[in-house]
């Protein structure tokens, strides 16, 4: 096994910051936290370089806020250094979590997200007769610090950039050395790696060919329901054993012809429909951004810059005539 070194070097240099910045401020020039940055921006970027070369980064100011979308989940929204920070890391380790991902997983990857995550689990439904739908419980909550640095010892064997893992994790936690703070780029990538010693364990181990992963929602595909059956016990004692895991209820265990629910939509091998909870959340999020527009709040460029992927969203789905009724009932530039 061969681990990544000598990265730490190439993620305190000031361009990588620098690169780290733009990325971090993208699309978001206009709010005050990045105007402020940017006022200052070669002596903040001078800041982060010497926190990461003396090994004293300046972790956990994290701002908290709810979300409903589609579930309750608390946001944990790092301030803006730390997230230069944390994209400064991603620009150079990103390739080391990516050369170590199965094709099937489909979070936080380029060239992946979830309508290619759609697309593999219809191709799959069409040649499998039955899934097993399955998601952890609690899962940026449970992941279990110490599990993810001996993984991140695996691979990568450079001291300074292990600390600073350490550093990173130790900012956050629901429990003494556990959880992951929902809403940072650091903690999308270390929560998508955590499963991915799963997911060859699965491909590899078990032998299954018919599997998709979109971070902790997960669908085995297989030809009977007993298999299935035995599978979903060895996944149990895996996750347990090996992540301090467990699997949220329901489990879902039925036939691919009767459709699996999967990142808010119905996947068969036939079509691809919108779940009733997505179409709702996408008319309240409609009328929402309508509302902004139409109040004076949004101008028309921000209205279409959030449209773009409000409706990018529902268009892998059979859902034109939907979308059509929608833009009609509720449309102020239709």
């Amino acid at each position: 096994m061969n681990r990544a070194g000598n990265l730490y070097g190439r993620i305190c240099d000031t361009d990588n910051i620098r690169l780290a910045f733009y990325k971090a401020a993208r699309r978001k020039h206009d709010r005050v936290e990045i105007i402020d940055f940017k006022r200052d921006l070669e002596n903040n970027i001078r800041t982060i370089h010497d926190q990461l070369v003396h090994q004293k980064p300046d972790l956990g100011h994290y701002r908290l806020f709810n979300v409903h979308d589609p579930k309750p989940r608390v946001i944990c929204a790092a301030s803006f250094p730390e997230r230069v920070l944390h994209h400064a890391v991603m620009n150079i380790c990103e390739p080391v979590f990516e050369s170590y991902a199965t094709y099937d997983s489909f979070a936080c990857r380029k060239n992946k997200g979830t309508h290619r995550a759609i697309s593999r689990a219809q191709n799959y439904a069409r040649s499998h007769l039955w899934f097993l739908k399955l998601d952890i419980r609690k899962y940026f909550d449970s992941i279990d610090h110490d599990i993810l640095l001996a993984m991140l010892s695996k691979r990568f064997k450079d001291k300074r950039l292990m600390t600073l893992f350490r550093q990173i994790l130790a900012s956050y936690h629901t429990l003494p050395s556990k959880g992951l703070p929902i809403g940072n780029l650091a903690s999308q990538h270390l929560a998508n790696f955590y499963l991915s010693g799963f997911d060859h364990w699965i491909k590899e181990d078990l032998k299954i060919s018919g599997y998709v992963r979109y971070m902790d929602d997960f669908i085995v595909f297989g030809k009977d329901k007993n298999s299935l059956k035995s599978t979903l016990e060895h996944i149990r004692a895996y996750l347990k054993d090996n992540l301090a895991l467990s699997l949220k209820d329901p489990i879902l265990l039925n036939r691919c012809s009767h459709g699996i629910p999967f990142l808010g939509f119905r996947v068969s091998g036939k079509r691809i429909l919108l779940l009733k909870k997505s179409g709702q959340r996408f008319v309240s999020k409609f009328r929402s951004y309508e509302k902004n527009f139409t109040s004076g709040r949004w101008t028309e460029a921000a209205l279409v810059s959030h449209m773009i992927p409000l409706v990018g969203f529902t268009k892998i789905a059979d859902a034109d005539g939907f979308r059509r009724e929608t833009i009609r009932r509720f449309g102020v530039l239709s």
